[in-house]
């Protein structure tokens, strides 16, 4: 079963269980694995728990970036996008929010 539980790009909060649950599994090893090989560096994740946000970023993911890459997402808007589609393990007891 999917469940949304979180938004990219909307300033409205989403329920703080679902921030507490990204927080703890939505990692930056996590968020590697998914992108794989475009996501050429390092990813570091930054909380913001005042906004319950986070903001991931993708070193070395734009292949040049701007003029210099023939990707068709230069600016790396997309990875926004599809960051929500990764599947996240199931809750267990120990990290229910």
């Amino acid at each position: 079963m999917s469940v949304d539980i979180a938004n990219v790009d909307s300033g409205d909060p989403f329920p703080d269980a679902g921030y507490r649950r990204l927080e703890a599994q939505l990692t930056a090893d996590r968020v590697t694995a998914f992108f794989g090989a475009p996501v050429a560096g390092d990813v570091r994740r930054y909380p913001m728990p005042n906004v319950r946000a986070s903001n991931c970023v993708c070193e070395r993911s734009l292949d040049g970036g701007g003029q210099t890459t023939l990707r068709s997402d230069t600016q790396g808007k997309t990875y926004a996008v599809a960051l929500p589609t990764t599947t996240l393990p199931p809750l267990t007891g120990m990290d229910h929010p």
